[in-house]
């Protein structure tokens, strides 16, 4: 469990997260949807400027199948998958285990929060991140490309290149893509350009 999750407050760390989820090169194959298979989460604490936590959650889809183009994407086969907990058990986690119903979050672009938004609907499912959605989560993308006076934003790779920091670990596999977007975070926090909380 991260430090004070479970305190009821505000405890001074922010989730940084990052979703893979099933994917195809073409439409979804007939009754398929977009599922989340793996939740990353990197624990950053603001104050210290360090990462605290590395968290990787599988999660099992229930209406599509991970087929050979989402692992060739993501390294995530159909049977790792299948060992996930469901996403209603990962929605749990977060809140118990890891504060997500009271401390901010943050991604690299919208996509993580509209696909929790998307997935919490369809498997009735109580959204994690606390209400309303949009004030408790900062999309990092958008506050880089402000930061460098970027008319486009950048995707995660890149923004690492621009910022000299290094890509560690496998590019679309969350659990790194989350410890790598929580370095960008606190070299913009660094830079005093990260939002107060």
């Amino acid at each position: 469990m991260d430090r004070h999750a479970a305190d009821g407050g505000h405890d001074g760390l922010l989730n940084v997260i990052d979703l893979e989820a099933t994917c195809w090169e073409g439409r979804p194959p007939p009754g398929a949807v977009s599922e989340i298979i793996e939740i990353g989460l990197a624990v950053v604490d603001l104050a210290a400027r360090e990462r605290v936590g590395r968290h990787r959650f599988l999660v099992r889809p229930a209406r599509s199948r991970v087929g050979a183009f989402c692992t060739e994407l993501t390294g995530i086969t159909q049977a790792e998958a299948g060992t996930g907990v469901s996403f209603a058990e990962a929605c749990d986690t977060l809140v118990r285990e890891h504060g997500a119903g009271v401390r901010p979050w943050a991604s690299w672009g919208d996509y993580d929060r509209h696909q929790f938004v998307r997935q919490c609907a369809a498997d009735r499912v109580a959204y994690p991140f606390g209400r309303p959605a949009e004030r408790t989560h900062t999309n990092a993308k958008a506050v880089f490309a402000e930061a460098h006076g970027l008319r486009r934003r950048p995707g995660m790779a890149r923004a690492l290149e621009l910022a000299g920091l290094p890509l560690q670990g496998r590019h679309h596999r969350g659990v790194d893509d989350a410890w790598n977007i929580a370095a960008l975070v606190l070299q913009l926090a660094d830079r005093g350009v990260w939002p107060a909380a």
